[in-house]
């Protein structure tokens, strides 16, 4: 029977066989050779850093990685190579504590040809150097997937642009920083005053200093606020960057008067100062999730190479971008299918879940076209292409109108507001300067420099890249990945959620399995789950792992399968078959999924299949009392009646459902003025998920392909979805807070400002203090915010 017992080395549950080893209990020879590796090399305290810290080793053949040793991929992979070193860098997404890094740090004493290794732990990388002379890259890579971390070599992470962070925005802060910190210190004698005689002999050089240190600060590190300006413009925007460039201008433009004419030493210190905060803000704003891509398409999953196949049966490594039409490749089990192909030697078991979202595979006979996309289980295949890999059905996905989306940025909260403001603020001066000329000339200038000065919006600029900032980072630390700040404007929006069912509200590995028909004995369960071992259908791995006795394995004589229906075999003298329904001469219930087993031509019992749906579902639903529920699926319809039980809230579902009908779908909800959100998990939910307003890409594991979205959420976080959706919302209220802050800063500075009574001298110094309130406030809230919904992760 199934033993309730954890390995020790990767601490998930024991369910096949219990291998025991210097008196501890491992589930697999994988497993219990990575420990005896580690306790050979002295290594034995990585497990000591985080108990049960180990990752299972990968199953899978030795050979998978062979293609890396041909010349041009060796070269497209490496990063460098030269004498006898070469320097690679891999996608390794199952790092997740600090004892992966350790051990994967520590390589060095597990292989003397490594000479270093380096793990970037934000981007799930590792960089190794080795002797390419007497190790080979193969051998590298099968060396990290027995020790259990299984490189990702795809023709995303070939591609060696994987540096997003902006440089240049680093500069212009570094630049504002400097003017802004020796600026201060060249004002702090005009600030003191007093009459003394060097000061006032060198107050000219010091205020010279002074502007040239603010000339880059104003050209080079404001040049970002003047081309967004413009944008804005242009597109007849009067966004929140126009009135900061008007205050920029004005601000600058009265120093440069001032120090010019002798009448004052100008504000350059304050413009510095508060170019300094906003750039501070912005890059507070452009901090994302590097390991996260939230824009993947094919290239996430192709290989990088395939096997070329001539017509003498010779077999050569190529590139997947040099495959033309009419080439013969070969694709082996568990392999991707690159391109649209006919298939010409083999027997094809393709599984096209990630296109279709059907968990049943299809069986393939030699003449049958084959798409992209599909995974084939089971011997090898030889295929002719008849499409070249950006023409494929699944890269034609791509091409689709969803995924030419441009985001410009310019409908936020912060932008809506920021117009009506500039034109009360311009219509306020240029009253103040009608009435000022009539009275005194020379105080016109002061009172409209004052009120410009005063009412940049430089706290309401900072408000929503502090307040979002932050609420990125709580989310994140709870496992649900926003791409931009922007996406948490769009989620507080939203009125409609659309829900894939499969891998979303339902575990994407989990089944409930019922069994229905007579008692079945041990002996002949043994012999059956002997004969389940012959199969790589995924429900036959599934009913091998539910059926709970003893692995014990007999011989299999004269097994044979038909594909699609079904297989059978002689067990210890008896004939078993295991299929569908009328392999075995039974009749099925429609829209049922289910295995058929019988014994000598005796019907035994099938075993029937249903979803295993995450649990806190029917709560998650009472609380979206708000939102309009949608369900999608690519499977048939034969659990609706259970879902209407558990959504009874819901508007609509769609079963049967091809990644186009998806797009299609969500499309027409759109068109109905509905703000919508899509929850898929699989590259069938691509377009779906693009098409939408927000696109939230469920993922149960790091390990796994998360299609183009705007957000990365957790499998298992699905269920306190509300809570997520709460705290965008009350980020908006929060920012619409700070707007009040900023709108009383700026109402009292201007009643004196208008009336004469305000020096421009004190409009910069409210400035920056209306800033320090604004980021404490935001800082403080976001905080208190954060505790409300997830009380350990703020």
């Amino acid at each position: 029977m199934k033993v309730s017992e954890n390995c020790f080395h990767c601490g998930q549950g024991i369910e096949k066989e219990q291998i025991l080893f210097d008196e501890k209990v491992f589930c697999c020879n994988g497993c219990k050779s990575v420990y005896e590796i580690l306790n050979t090399n002295n290594l034995s305290n990585f497990y000591e850093l985080n108990k049960r810290a180990g990752i299972r080793p990968s199953d899978e053949n030795s050979t998978q990685f062979d293609y890396l040793d041909t010349p041009e991929i060796f070269d497209k992979i490496t990063d460098f190579s030269e004498g006898g070193t070469s320097l690679v860098t891999f996608k390794i997404p199952v790092i997740h504590c600090s004892s992966c890094i350790w051990l994967l740090e520590s390589l060095h004493t597990l292989n003397k040809n490594i000479k270093y290794s380096q793990v970037n732990f934000t981007r799930k990388t590792l960089q190794i150097s080795f002797n390419h002379n007497e190790l080979k890259l193969s051998e590298l890579a099968n060396f990290l997937t027995n020790l259990g971390y299984k490189p990702v070599i795809s023709l995303e992470t070939a591609d060696k642009n994987v540096d997003h962070l902006d440089k240049s925005l680093l500069v212009k802060f570094a630049i504002a920083a400097f003017a802004f910190g020796n600026g201060m210190f060249l004002a702090f004698p005009e600030y003191v005053g007093g009459e003394d005689y060097w000061m006032d002999h060198y107050k000219g050089l010091f205020r010279t200093l002074m502007c040239l240190l603010a000339v880059p600060v104003v050209f080079y590190s404001a040049s970002d606020y003047y081309k967004s300006a413009w944008y804005g413009l242009k597109n007849k925007i009067v966004n929140i960057d126009v009135p900061i460039v008007l205050g920029i201008i004005v601000l600058f433009g009265r120093s440069l008067y001032e120090i010019v004419t002798d009448y004052g030493p100008g504000y350059f210190d304050t413009l510095c100062g508060l170019l300094f905060f906003m750039l501070l803000g912005k890059i507070f704003q452009k901090r994302t999730y590097n390991a996260l891509s939230y824009d993947r398409d094919y290239k996430s999953f192709y290989p990088i190479a395939v096997t070329k196949v001539d017509f003498d049966g010779k077999q050569d490594n190529i590139l997947l971008s040099e495959i033309k039409i009419g080439d013969r490749i070969l694709v082996r089990n568990q392999e991707i299918i690159p391109v649209d192909a006919i298939l010409i030697n083999g027997e094809g078991n393709i599984d096209n879940s990630f296109i279709t979202g059907e968990s049943a595979t299809i069986s393939k006979q030699p003449g049958d076209k084959i798409f992209a996309g599909g995974k084939q289980i089971g011997s090898s295949l030889e295929l002719e292409v008849i499409k070249n890999v950006d023409q494929s059905y699944l890269t034609q996905l791509w091409n689709k109108e969803a995924f030419k989306k441009h985001e410009t940025g310019l409908d936020t909260l912060t932008n809506n507001i920021s117009k009506y403001f500039t034109f009360i603020i311009l219509g306020i001066a240029l009253l103040s300067g009608i009435y000022w000329a009539t009275v005194d000339l020379e105080k016109m200038f002061q009172v409209i420099s004052a009120i410009l000065i005063i009412a940049c919006p430089c706290a309401l600029a900072l408000s929503a890249p502090f307040t979002f900032g932050h609420i990125m980072r709580i989310l994140g630390r709870n496992k649900f990945y926003v791409k931009d700040t922007l996406t948490i404007e769009k989620i507080a929006k939203l009125d409609t959620i659309v829900f894939d069912k499969t891998g979303t509200i339902t575990h994407r590995k989990k089944s409930n399995i019922k069994y229905e028909g007579s008692e079945i004995q041990d002996f002949d369960l043994q012999n059956i789950k002997t004969l389940l071992k012959n199969s790589n259908h995924p429900l036959s791995k599934s009913l091998y792992e539910f059926i709970e006795i003893n692995d014990d394995y007999f011989p299999v004589e004269n097994f044979m399968e038909i594909s699609g229906k079904g297989y059978e075999a002689n067990v210890r003298g008896n004939i078993y078959k295991i299929g569908s329904a009328s392999y075995n001469n039974q009749e099925s219930k429609n829209l049922e999924t289910a295995v058929y087993i019988s014994k000598n031509d005796e019907f035994l019992g099938k075993f029937i299949f249903k979803n295993e749906y995450r649990p806190g579902l029917a709560n998650l639903f009472k609380k979206l009392t708000g939102y309009k529920i949608f369900i999608l699926s690519g499977d048939n319809s034969f659990e609706e009646s259970q879902l209407k039980q558990l959504i009874p809230n819901y508007q609509g579902m769609a079963f049967n459902q091809n990644p186009e009908d998806k797009l299609n779908y969500i499309k027409t909800l759109q068109d109905k003025n509905l703000k919508v959100a899509m929850l898929g998990d699989g590259l069938n939910d691509a377009g779906a998920l693009k098409q939408s307003n927000v696109g939230i890409a469920i993922a149960d594991d790091t390990n796994s392909f998360t299609p183009s979205s705007d957000v990365i959420m957790n499998g298992e976080k699905v269920v306190t979805l509300d809570k997520y959706l709460n705290v965008c919302k009350g980020s908006i209220t929060i920012v619409k807070m700070t707007f009040i802050i900023s709108f009383l800063y700026n109402v009292i500075g201007l009643s004196y400002a208008v009336t004469g009574h305000m020096h421009p001298l004190f409009a910069a110094l409210i400035m920056p203090a209306s800033s320090i309130t604004v980021v404490s406030f935001t800082t403080l809230s976001t905080w208190i915010l954060g505790r409300k919904y997830f009380k350990k992760q703020a």
